[in-house]
């Protein structure tokens, strides 16, 4: 019997803790003792992929072989590594089903008994209530912090800040960098002379040879507007600020509106009575709004 694995982490942590290459010894020892034939092109594997979302490129791949026919079972270490949500995982079972491919779990075996089927939408939901328990959590704990003033907003330093690289979201590493911070402050000086528009400051910075924050040699208007117009260099950050909301226009004529993946998706900024700001400009005093 042709045979092929599905083997998913969530995280590059548990990547690099060789959770992968464990289930893979784990599933080829199964095979070896049933006398399977396994292809090294039928291991499919995510690495640092959610189970929430069928959209992997690993799993993709083994639905596109699996309509050509090219294994008769895939075998996975439990339900929760094909998808966390029961309804994915029905999803998915059916459609290899539908073209003669068994799917097997090593630790949780499942048969055609409706018992077995039950018992595998139990575990289903069950695990998809732990992940939103446990990202709730997360997210309360978050606001904690931001609240308490333990954690920054920042996934990267504005222009003119620096950080402390071993625990980039401490407030107390937070410090500026003074070649920045000068050219931040010319920045605004020169907007507010009369005539002198987003333009003309990219333009002066550009002439001077200034590498932008990302390091390129030449700066763009954007660039200098996301600067000039952020709150963080009046002393003020925002935690929470922005919300992804779906989208009211139409991405593609052939879809509905807001079912265009990622892309149909905005973020907004919320009520400004709502965010949480963080007085950060000497790194020490939060305040709640």
């Amino acid at each position: 019997m042709r045979a092929a694995i599905y083997v998913r982490v969530s995280t590059q942590r548990q990547a690099q803790a060789q959770t992968i290459d464990q289930q893979i010894a784990r599933l080829r020892a199964h095979i070896e003792e049933q006398g399977w034939d396994l292809a090294s092109e039928h291991v499919f594997v995510d690495d640092g992929y959610s189970g929430a979302k069928l959209n992997r490129p690993g799993l993709d791949s083994l639905r596109d072989q699996a309509a050509l026919a090219e294994f008769d079972v895939v075998l996975i270490t439990e339900p929760d590594r094909l998808a966390r949500n029961y309804v994915h995982q029905m999803l998915v079972i059916e459609e290899l089903e539908k073209r003669g491919i068994g799917v097997e779990f090593l630790d949780r075996p499942m048969s055609d008994d409706p018992h077995d089927r039950l018992l595998l939408q139990i575990r289903g939901a069950v695990a998809e209530y732990e992940r939103t328990l446990i990202t709730d959590r997360m997210r309360r704990g978050r606001l904690m912090k931001y609240r308490a003033g333990k954690l920054l907003p920042w996934g990267r330093p504005p222009y003119g800040y620096r950080v402390n690289p071993d625990h980039p979201r401490d407030p107390d590493g937070v410090r500026l960098d003074e070649a920045e911070a000068a050219v931040v402050a010319q920045m605004f000086e020169w907007y507010l002379e009369p005539g002198v528009n987003l333009y003309r400051v990219a333009r002066r910075l550009t002439d001077l040879g200034l590498p932008t924050p990302a390091g390129k040699s030449r700066w763009s208007i954007s660039t200098v507007r996301s600067i000039l117009t952020n709150e963080v260099y009046t002393g003020v950050a925002y935690a929470q600020r922005l919300q992804v909301v779906p989208s009211r226009r139409r991405l593609s004529a052939l879809r509905p509106i807001g079912t265009c993946g990622e892309a149909a998706h905005r973020s907004r900024a919320t009520d400004p009575s709502r965010e949480v700001a963080l007085e950060h400009i000497d790194g020490a005093q939060y305040l709640d709004q």
